[in-house]
């Protein structure tokens, strides 16, 4: 394989990485903060369509990124009112959100589909964003500096401050975090507006990133995949950008074989579901090995009782 090949394969991992890895972090500090949401499908599809109705109105791919994450972290305030202050199911008020999310992005959407926008590019001088090899470090929209940049503000925010120890104390011991004076629901309604942010951020990346055009359930499912991931990664950032760029590299050998041609007598619905075939066999091997679970928050999930 020649340059010229190599380069732009992995300039495609890469963003095919990056919506998974932000939705990712953002469901992890959920996650920490002892709440599960599994809504981030349809967070994502609300950012995605927001994204682009904004950038197609407006020009400005900033503004719509903004407004997605607005819209994202609203929508997740339905969750947080449900499961939070009304003490909600949390499993079935996340899979309702996914699918208000999916209904919401079709209607809304109507008027988009098959428009074309303008991918979100380099802001480095074309010189760099360009050149055969620079390109590599230089040629690559803000949305993936912006998640490189997410993982490491997620792992010093969680491990270094004092608001990311309240946040972890509220995950592994709710009562105890509440009995010496922390608003456990305040801590989880700010864990889940910032995770809906970042699944709306998350979204724009397909019309700004990857598929400048609109269409209906454009996510794909990856909202999904960045659920298994969290899981995948033991709750921890690092992992998450290793097992995020593993994904990628799956859905990148997806696109290329279906693009060349080259399927090898397989049929091409095979190569279209590897992402997902990927996603079961991760799930299924830390079932197996029984490690991954041990590091969930231990509040994962359970609503909170207070005593008092």
């Amino acid at each position: 394989m020649n340059t010229d090949l190599i380069v732009p394969i992995i300039i495609t991992l890469i963003g095919a990485s990056t919506p998974i890895l932000i939705a990712a972090l953002g469901e992890l500090v959920v996650e920490k903060s002892g709440v599960l949401n599994l809504g981030v499908e349809g967070m994502m599809l609300i950012g995605a369509v927001i994204a682009f109705a904004v950038t197609f109105t407006t020009g400005n791919p900033w503004l719509g990124i903004l407004l997605a994450a607005v819209a994202g972290a609203a929508s997740s305030m339905i969750f947080a009112f449900l499961t939070l202050s009304l003490s909600a199911n949390q499993v079935a008020t996340g899979l309702a959100l996914t699918i208000f999310g999916t209904g919401f992005s079709a209607l809304f959407g109507q008027a988009y589909t098959g428009r074309p926008i303008d991918i979100f590019r380099s802001v480095f001088p074309e010189a760099l964003a360009t050149h055969p090899l620079w390109r590599l470090v230089f040629g690559h929209s803000p949305l993936v500096y912006f998640s490189l940049f997410l993982v490491f503000a997620v792992w010093w925010f969680l491990k270094k401050t004092r608001a990311g120890l309240i946040l972890r104390a509220v995950g592994e011991n709710d009562l105890s975090a509440h009995s010496i004076g922390y608003s456990v629901i305040g801590v989880r309604y700010a864990a889940v507006a910032f995770g809906g942010a970042m699944a709306g951020i998350a979204g724009s990346c397909f019309p700004l990133l990857l598929t400048p055009q609109w269409a209906e359930r454009l996510t794909a499912g990856r909202g999904w995949i960045a659920l298994a991931l969290v899981v995948f990664a033991a709750w921890r950032p690092f992992r998450l950008l290793g097992g995020a760029y593993l994904f990628g590299l799956v859905m990148t050998i997806e696109l290329y074989t279906k693009a060349s041609g080259s399927t090898g007598g397989i049929p091409s619905e095979f190569w279209a579901a590897l992402p997902y075939l990927a996603t079961i066999a991760v799930l299924v091997l830390i079932s197996l090995r029984r490690s991954g679970s041990s590091a969930a928050p231990a509040c994962l999930g359970k609503p909170f009782l207070p005593t008092t």
